[in-house]
């Protein structure tokens, strides 16, 4: 039986992207097969496409997560029908990923839920649910009433994150380089939008003289001395993102770099971070409207390509879906 996926030789440009058809995979006794229904699209796959991730292995489907239901679960983890997320655990990378109508993944990067959501909706959802779940609580350890500066605010990660604090009960400040997008960040819901002209610092701290109590850096190292200028004396800073593609730091020097009394932490989880009791309440609040998430667009497979220059160029606000039904 064959289906239709993306297939990756190499490096290529987002036009050369072609949706192909491939064997339906099969599973062995702990994997599972998925028929995809709908996949979100990050930027780790990105950095594949373009020749920039480090771990690469061609051929590969890629695709970091999918969301669908069981088709096959040799090993009975789960019932066919059954409608479930996955993500991360190598997907994409290791072994083919959720650009197609199957993928095949182990059954501990399987996560139930159950939800009324379009496929679309939920689609949007894993990765970047987990990826702002594990910033906020594993990253920085958010509390109630914390001040919370959100770099890259635009980004698919950063809008589930500032939603997430804001139910959570944080006081957010969230960036964009556009100041078109800051009235985008007003209307979901950001108390401080913040137009970002390289001194991101001395703006916070107009807002928060003593600086803010966490930051999460999704823009990468180039802004990184920036949000720490603008953390306050035992606040915390967690690197996530590289939306700027600028991933290390020349000749790092902990004490010229970090300011006195700032952490630095940083955040690269799997899906086990996000319990499953965790996913479904988010999906829960998504639902019932009391948790925004913006999906920029939503796309066919075959508009694969597009969908990648979309993401190159960062021209989306919020999260890029494609369709695969």
């Amino acid at each position: 039986m064959l289906m239709r996926a993306v297939v990756l030789e190499g490096p290529v440009e987002p036009e050369e992207l072609r949706v192909r058809r491939v064997s339906v995979p099969e599973p062995r006794p702990g994997w599972v097969r998925v028929k995809v229904e709908a996949f979100g699209l990050n930027r780790s796959e990105y950095h594949l496409r373009a020749g920039l991730a480090t771990n690469a292995r061609f051929p590969v489907i890629p695709g970091i997560e999918a969301t669908g239901t069981v088709d096959l679960a040799p090993g009975g983890e789960y019932e066919p029908g059954q409608q479930v997320v996955a993500m991360m655990g190598g997907m994409g990378r290791e072994y083919d990923g959720g650009y197609a109508e199957y993928t095949v993944v182990p059954a501990s990067s399987v996560i139930p839920v159950r939800t009324e959501l379009d496929w679309a909706t939920l689609g949007a959802l894993p990765e970047m649910l987990q990826t702002a779940h594990g910033s906020l609580h594993t990253g920085l350890a958010i509390q109630p009433g914390q001040t919370l500066l959100i770099r890259g605010g635009t980004s698919s990660v950063g809008v589930a994150a500032a939603a997430i604090a804001k139910e959570h009960g944080l006081t957010v400040l969230s960036t964009t380089r556009n100041p078109e997008r800051a009235t985008v960040l007003h209307e979901l819901g950001i108390d401080h939008p913040i137009v970002d002209d390289g001194n991101v610092a001395v703006k916070v701290r107009e807002i928060a003289p003593a600086g803010v109590d966490a930051a999460l850096e999704l823009v990468g190292t180039n802004v990184l001395p920036d949000t720490l200028k603008a953390t306050a004396v035992h606040g915390t800073v967690c690197f996530t993102g590289m939306l700027s593609d600028t991933w290390t730091i020349p000749d790092f020097y902990p004490i010229g770099y970090l300011p006195n009394g700032v952490r630095l932490t940083a955040y690269g989880g799997e899906s086990s971070d996000l319990p499953a009791e965790a996913l479904q309440r988010y999906v829960d609040l998504v639902a019932s409207g009391k948790l925004p998430v913006r999906i920029d667009r939503v796309l066919t497979m075959e508009q694969i390509g597009e969908a990648h220059r979309i993401m190159q160029e960062g021209a989306a606000v919020g999260k890029l879906v494609v369709r695969v039904t």
